[in-house]
């Protein structure tokens, strides 16, 4: 008797446990982490445009801001969706988003700053070399690469379907991945959250009108702006230490 109780014991042990594992691979699978990333194949592309649309500047500098001109982008990968609330707490200990309670979606509130210590820690922890995308890179990623269909946003010319904007967000970020993909599977370049680049905001070599900031260069668009203003050619930049609720980031390896 006491053999058979023991037996069943275990079986009962053996079943459980199977299906804790299964939880946890349910769950691997349904988190979406900024740290899966998307091979982009580099090339050349007409960087910018002149696609008319009123982004409420003026015209003149605006044309100039986005001008198109000839770029050339090596092999890259960069993240699927934005680094997410997850992300960041797993590398930092810390949870700085406004939009709280909401592991999926993008971090913000991090400063170009803030982010480079990020990388840093991220990238001794598992020895990668994670940085952020140059703004060349980014607009290429966002454009679909060398599958580009020419989209105004990333992935559509219907903004609803790939973009959280003013329209649609409710006022506040949301999880990342949950609209349409671009041409190679990446999730929200338009609209959520302002992405950090690398870059300095310079002017364009077509551009006879701009000046240089000490500003570094932020794409995409936010849940908070208009549509206008979450096509791919826009541009804007902010000061380095600034952290602000629209303010997040991907990466990008190679």
């Amino acid at each position: 008797m006491a053999f058979k109780t023991a037996y069943w014991f275990l079986i009962l042990i053996q079943f459980f446990s199977a299906m804790r594992e299964e939880k946890v691979s349910v769950e691997s699978e349904e988190r979406k982490s900024g740290l899966e990333m998307v091979f982009v194949n580099g090339g050349e592309y007409l960087m910018g445009g002149n696609d008319q649309v009123d982004d409420g500047g003026k015209p003149a500098l605006r044309m100039a801001d986005e001008c198109p001109h000839l770029v050339i982008v090596h092999d890259f990968s960069i993240g699927k969706y934005e680094v997410t609330q997850l992300d960041w707490e797993e590398i930092m200990g810390t949870t700085p988003g406004y939009n709280q309670d909401c592991d999926d979606c993008p971090v913000e509130q991090v400063s170009w700053v803030d982010v480079q210590k990020f990388i840093k820690k991220l990238n001794f922890k598992t020895g990668g070399n994670y940085r952020l995308p140059t703004e060349e890179e980014w607009e290429f990623a966002a454009r679909g690469g060398l599958k580009s269909q020419g989209f105004i946003y990333a992935g559509s010319n219907e903004v609803e379907k790939v973009a959280w904007f003013r329209e649609n967000s409710g006022g506040k970020s949301q999880q990342v991945g949950m609209l349409k993909p671009n041409e190679l599977g990446i999730f929200d370049m338009s609209g959520n959250i302002w992405e950090w680049c690398s870059n300095f905001k310079n002017p364009y070599p077509c551009d006879t009108l701009g000046k240089s900031f000490d500003s570094r260069v932020l794409r995409g668009g936010t849940f908070g702006n208009r549509s206008s203003s979450v096509r791919i050619r826009d541009r804007n930049a902010r000061e380095p230490s600034t952290r602000l609720k629209t303010l997040g980031f991907r990466l990008v390896k190679g």
